[in-house]
């Protein structure tokens, strides 16, 4: 063997072995040998196992140094373009591209798909639209990779010409073309056309099945894609992912857990996706338990390097309370992406540590990871939360003077919020009638929030008529404004009328639901539902707990009606209420200072947070409840929301 075949025979030895530095060691040595492009072929594809970027770059200046890359062989420019994509450099993959005289249905493939995972979707149609007037004509991987791009962007114009191309060009009988326009039918919302197409499919594979049924999960038609579940031939980890992620899609996280559950009896094997599909359920339920049992069995699979993994992680301890546990790993993510910090921020602001989010959003400008407009909404939550107008206004004012990043309708909104719970209501009704967007539900919601806080019978009237017109089948502007009236002097028939027309509407509220954990099994309660086992049990308990809390000074203010009340109304204590329910139950099933965590779907009112203090105080315990998108943490008495919320 000669020396140079024994060159490049070593070269690609180690290269398969992954021993890159020994390999580019002895390269950057042998600037005199010719190097085979094969040789070449299989150093790039060792950069792309590892990542290894300055490797790679490296390697295709030693290619232009060699003048390789002057030849109209594509096989070297297309593993440069696969190389940088790899890593993440798409403008050295579209540069090696654009240097290409006559790239091959690989290049164009290759720089298509690469566009469209850096989400530059107006330029992968371009390219796709480029490559028509070329000598080069598409195939089956072109369009399964130009259709997705119409689903990203929800076009149904673009996706209804390519669909004619496929037709006209005979690859309506490829399955995984086929798969891609479905889903792109389903993406746009018309369920139908992907329906009919799904019936017409002469051969169907299991991702064919899991697109409609994410389709239809997508569409709010979870019983549709239950039923097509059911009637699967076989099923596979994609297909399970799709259905529970479809369960907490459309809020039913206890479906899904029990998914979960069924797909482990059946043998299957979850993946990342199904870990980072499940985590939300848990999240959503407030079930930590459960939770850290899935972090526990990730581990076990080895893949929490994923990031999307992390993140679903980091979100579900948020949600579920524990934000020492959310913080210890944040820490340990070894490529936190925007999501990551956004999370974190976001988490500090739920558990009314603002001081703490805002000074992560600030060191989070110091690393890759620059903040969007997601970061300046957790930014703004978590000034909302605390009362911080100055620094809201600040945060407000610096996106407003970016030439990046300008305010949307969300950042909009959480200034609303902002002004509205600090009670400048003057100056959040000015806000409002001054936004260059027109407001919507959420920001008229926190007017009439703020006015029944404040007591302004005549804002809060102005911003119920408007929410009556915006959102007619709500009940929320009829039962705070309801609430307002209670709460002023001489106000009841005004109120009682409010209720009248409510009712004579047929506008009735979304019931009130609290959850806790204990044993790793979801307890749910609702408002006035007496059918839990134990519910004899649990009204004892309270009624020795109002006992002692009248003893200790508490008194129930006889007007305090929350917005998740009944017509009726007055009580003398809000032992019907669902957090209530399902902290005597807590108390009942866990040992002595076990924490409480209770998670419910709206807001506490004024008097259940008022009793709480005292519970915490009484049975020596901590007591968590997460109420909408806020925790309160309470104990010995005190509440972390410093009773701003």
């Amino acid at each position: 063997m000669s020396s140079i075949a024994k060159l490049n025979a070593e070269l690609r030895a180690l290269s398969k072995l992954g021993r890159l530095k020994e390999a580019m060691d002895i390269l950057l040595t042998s600037h005199t040998t010719p190097i085979q492009p094969v040789t070449y072929l299989h150093l790039l594809k060792a950069c792309i196992a590892k990542n290894a970027l300055s490797e790679g770059k490296q390697i295709h200046s030693d290619i232009n140094e060699r003048g390789l890359t002057s030849t109209t062989d594509t096989l070297l420019p297309n593993i440069l373009i696969l190389m940088y994509d790899n890593c993440g450099r798409l403008t050295d993959a579209r540069s090696v591209f654009d240097g290409m005289s006559e790239p091959d249905i690989f290049s164009w493939n290759m720089i298509i798909a690469a566009h469209r995972r850096h989400e530059l979707y107006q330029e992968a149609f371009a390219l796709f639209h480029q490559m028509q007037r070329t000598a080069v004509h598409s195939d089956r991987i072109t369009f399964m990779h130009i259709i997705p791009v119409c689903s990203d962007v929800e076009s149904l114009k673009y996706g209804l010409q390519i669909h004619g191309k496929i037709v006209r060009l005979g690859f309506r009988l490829s399955i995984g073309v086929m798969n891609a326009v479905i889903d792109m039918y389903a993406k746009c919302g018309r369920m139908q056309e992907a329906r009919d197409l799904f019936d017409k499919m002469h051969e169907k594979d299991v991702f064919s099945w899991s697109t409609m049924i994410t389709g239809y999960a997508q569409g709010a038609a979870l019983d549709e894609a239950l039923k097509l579940f059911e009637e699967m031939p076989q099923r596979n980890v994609v297909s399970w992912t799709a259905i529970i992620a479809g369960c907490v899609q459309n809020g039913l996280p206890e479906k899904a857990l029990e998914m979960f559950l069924e797909m482990q009896r059946a043998g299957q094997k979850p993946n990342s996706t199904t870990f980072a599909s499940i985590l939300p359920a848990c999240a959503k339920l407030g079930a930590l338990e459960k939770g850290m049992e899935i972090h526990q069995r990730g581990m076990k699979s080895g893949i929490l390097s994923n990031i999307l993994v992390g993140n679903s992680l980091l979100d579900m301890y948020v949600n579920c309370g524990s934000i020492r546990l959310a913080r210890e790993l944040f820490d340990k993510i070894p490529q936190r992406n925007v999501a990551s910090w956004n999370a974190m921020i976001a988490g500090y602001a739920m558990h009314g540590i603002s001081k703490n989010a805002l000074e992560l959003f600030e060191v989070m400008e110091h690393f890759e990871s620059k903040p969007n407009g997601g970061s300046f909404v957790c930014v703004l939550f978590a000034c909302s939360r605390a009362g911080l107008v100055d620094d809201g206004c600040k945060y407000f004012k610096l996106m407003s003077d970016s030439d990046c990043l300008k305010p949307r309708l969300k950042h909009y909104v959480c200034m609303v919020d902002l002004l509205c719970r600090a009670c400048y209501l003057a100056e959040a009704l000015n806000f409002v009638i001054k936004m260059p967007i027109k407001p919507n539900v959420i920001a008229w919601k926190c007017l009439l929030r703020a006015c029944r806080l404040q007591k302004n019978i005549r804002l809060g009237e102005f911003a119920a008529g408007v929410l009556f017109e915006l959102d007619p089948s709500n009940a929320f502007p009829y039962v705070l404004l309801s609430n307002i009236y209670e709460e002023a002097a001489k106000g009841s028939d005004e109120a009682r009328l409010v209720r009248q027309v409510m009712k004579a509407r047929g506008i009735k509220q979304i019931p009130w639901y609290s959850w806790i954990e204990v044993h790793k099994v979801v307890h749910t309660f609702c408002e006035e539902d007496k059918s839990h086992p134990q519910m004899h049990g649990i009204c004892a308990t309270l009624e020795e707990l109002f006992c002692e809390m009248k003893a200790a000074g508490y008194i129930p203010s006889a007007r305090s009606i929350s917005s998740d009340e009944t017509e009726e109304g007055k009580l003398a204590v809000p032992s019907h209420h669902s957090e209530l329910l399902a902290i005597a139950f807590g108390l009942l099933s866990t040992p002595p200072q076990t924490t409480i965590r209770v998670v419910k779907n709206f807001r506490v009112c004024s008097d259940c947070h008022r009793a709480i203090k005292y519970i915490s105080k009484i049975v020596s315990r901590e007591i968590t409840v997460r109420a909408a998108n806020s925790f309160h943490h309470f104990k010995q008495g005190q509440c972390s929301c410093g009773d701003y919320w």
